[in-house]
């Protein structure tokens, strides 16, 4: 499992960390909606605007790997080179979105769900590996009242993901997300992040996955979205490396982590103020963000300017990787 370790490690060494762009046709048609794009939501406009984010001169400098939705490694840019090749230009590791969505979970309430996709995985995978990918992610969909059993299910899942990931010579990105909707307090949602990754790691040690070739994904904790508590980035860091410190294994060798519908500049704040009280963690704390990253850029496409995908994603690139050094500032947000 070295050649899996050497890739994890190379994907959040260095400050880098991950750009998600593994949204399906659906959800980017919701992406461009929210822009007011007037171009249609085809195979080719959803190229033309990777192309435009993964053309960034320098943008290997921040992140170390794109998790591509199956569409994206297929396909080309404009001078008909293979996107894990456009990737690879910047010494970017091509990974690739495997699961096939949460359904609800059969005779429970229609709160708990469990993720899709385990039927022909092996075979996708094999597929995958021989595009290009390096690493793959699944997420399981979770809430602060999702109960015991359809943890411990979606735990399995993963990890039942995460072995023929590796099997398949590729890095498994791991994401027990639980969502932060409701009005609980942000201990509720430390207890139950805390649970949900422990059943993962218990899981996945069951089905002889190798820690040190997997990376976590793992939601910030945070109150939720309809709560009136009001906690600083700091509390939120002190809560969220309270439950990675009680559950992680150390030979992990990085949380990357989701920036959940938190506004850009909150992602790169809270991930600053999380490795400044995380930095005796014994793995690199880092981000997997999608709409963190993209937001300004969408933006910029929305209008037809190209060259402004490329600025905007990289000066959010920048300051990411500025955040897991925990020197992160909101003046920052005023340069260039």
């Amino acid at each position: 499992m070295t050649s899996l370790n050497n890739v994890a490690n190379e994907i959040v060494f260095s400050y880098k960390g991950i750009l998600a762009a593994d949204e399906s046709p659906g959800t980017m048609g919701k992406r461009f909606e929210s822009v007011s794009l007037t171009m249609n939501n085809e195979a080719e406009t959803r190229r033309i605007y990777r192309n435009a984010l993964f053309d960034a001169s320098g943008l290997g400098q921040y992140i170390g790997g794109v998790i591509l939705h199956e569409e994206t490694l297929e396909q080309c840019n404009d001078d008909e080179l293979p996107i894990p090749s456009v990737l690879a230009q910047e010494a970017i590791h091509a990974g690739v979105k495997v699961d096939k969505g949460a359904k609800p979970l059969c005779l429970h309430n229609t709160v708990d769900k469990v993720t899709h996709g385990l039927d022909g995985l092996e075979e996708r995978c094999e597929r995958f590996r021989m595009l290009g990918a390096r690493f793959t992610k699944w997420r399981a969909v979770l809430t602060v009242d999702t109960n015991c059993y359809a943890l411990r299910e979606n735990a399995r899942v993963l990890a039942r993901f995460a072995a023929i990931s590796q099997a398949n010579d590729m890095v498994p990105i791991v994401e027990p997300e639980v969502l932060m909707d409701g009005d609980h307090d942000i201990e509720k949602s430390r207890k139950v992040t805390r649970r949900a990754i422990r059943m993962t790691f218990d899981e996945l040690d069951k089905a002889g996955v190798d820690f040190s070739g997997v990376l976590l994904k793992p939601n910030m904790v945070l109150p939720g979205y309809d709560s009136t508590e009001n906690v600083s980035d700091t509390a939120i860091a002190h809560k969220t490396v309270s439950a990675l410190m009680d559950s992680v294994p150390a030979s992990v060798p990085g949380v990357v982590f989701l920036s959940g519908g938190q506004t850009p500049e909150q992602s790169t704040s809270r991930l600053s103020a999380i490795n400044a009280v995380g930095s005796i963690c014994p793995w690199r704390l880092s981000f997997s963000f999608g709409r963190a990253l993209q937001a300004p850029s969408l933006k910029a496409f929305s209008v037809g300017d190209f060259e402004g995908v490329a600025v905007q994603l990289l000066k959010r690139a920048k300051l990411n990787s500025v955040a897991t050094s925990a020197t992160y500032t909101a003046a920052m947000e005023l340069d260039n």
